[in-house]
Formats: C-alpha cells, sequence, structure tokens
C-alpha cells in the first residue's frame, strides 16, 4: 500500500467515479474495473485480484475485462508459469480508447449515408434527420482526427514523469 494512501477513502472514489462513468452509458462494472486499475499501484492487476478488490464475481470481471481489451482500454499480458492473466492500462489508454471510436463514426457515417434515399432523400422529414446525423458524425470524426493529434503533440512535450 503507497504511504499516504486511504484505502476506505480509495473504494469510495472508485465508486463513485464507476457511476459517473455508468451514467454516461458505460457499462458500470467495466467502469468499476478500469478505475480499479487506474488507481492502483502496482502495474496491472489478475482478474482475481479484481475480483477480491471489487468484491465481484469472476463472471463479471470476465466481462467487464473482456468490454474494455475490445475498447482498447486495458491490454491483456500473460504471466509466465501462471494460467492468470495481468490487466494493464496502456500508457495511452484514451487515446487509442478515443481513436477506436473513430471505425465506429464511419461505420454511422456510411451506414446513414445508404439509409437517407430510401427514407424519401434530404427533403423528407426523415432523410433530413438522419443528413444532419451524418453530417454531425462527419464534422465530429474531422476534429476528433485534429484533437487526437494535438493531444500526442501535447503528451510528446511533458517530461515522462508526468505521464
Amino acid at each position: 500500500m503507497a504511504e499516504g494512501r486511504d484505502e476506505q477513502a480509495a473504494r469510495h472514489f472508485i465508486e463513485q467515479m464507476a457511476m459517473l462513468f455508468a451514467d454516461w452509458g458505460f457499462p458500470r462494472m467495466s467502469a468499476r474495473v478500469l478505475i480499479t486499475l487506474m488507481a492502483a499501484e502496482e502495474r496491472g492487476l489478475t482478474a482475481g485480484e479484481l475480483a477480491e478488490r471489487l468484491g465481484a464475481s469472476p463472471a463479471a470481471i470476465s466481462g467487464a475485462v473482456r468490454y474494455l481489451t475490445h475498447s482498447g482500454l486495458i491490454t491483456r499480458e500473460s504471466v509466465l508459469g501462471s494460467r492468470s492473466d495481468l490487466y494493464l492500462l496502456p500508457d495511452d489508454a484514451w487515446y487509442t480508447g478515443t481513436a477506436t471510436k473513430q471505425s465506429l463514426f464511419a461505420q454511422i457515417i456510411a451506414t446513414t449515408e445508404k439509409g437517407i434515399e430510401p427514407l424519401g432523400g434530404p427533403g423528407t422529414k426523415a432523410g433530413a434527420r438522419m443528413a444532419e446525423m451524418r453530417d454531425f458524425f462527419v464534422f465530429a470524426q474531422q476534429e476528433m482526427a485534429g484533437v487526437l493529434d494535438r493531444w500526442k503533440a501535447l503528451r510528446a512535450e511533458r517530461p515522462a514523469a508526468q505521464r
């Protein structure tokens, strides 16, 4: 345990952050696992350690780490001589997770584009709503690419100790 760390307050913080993420639509157990990994002093934690810290079942942890791994927010590393895996935060977890969503934006744009004409075209209310959705995601995708580039540049300027 890190010097000066208040475990009870840390657990309370983890639950508060998980609730905030859940309110945004993030799966609650995945949020709890993510914040637990972020708040850990260890390099990574096994599924058993996560289950113990969160008082959760192995099945709940398994589903949460699968979601987080797929989202690019955590990675999995084999533990030599063990059947356990270590779950880690990549150095650039938020960047990777956000960049992963860029492909989702592209899919939304392409699919929405295909739906405008069958709905009567952009001159109809339904077609106009779909065109507006497409246009928003085109804009968001373009803006997010710039945000990610600026973040990468800013992060590279900071000393390693501050990352």
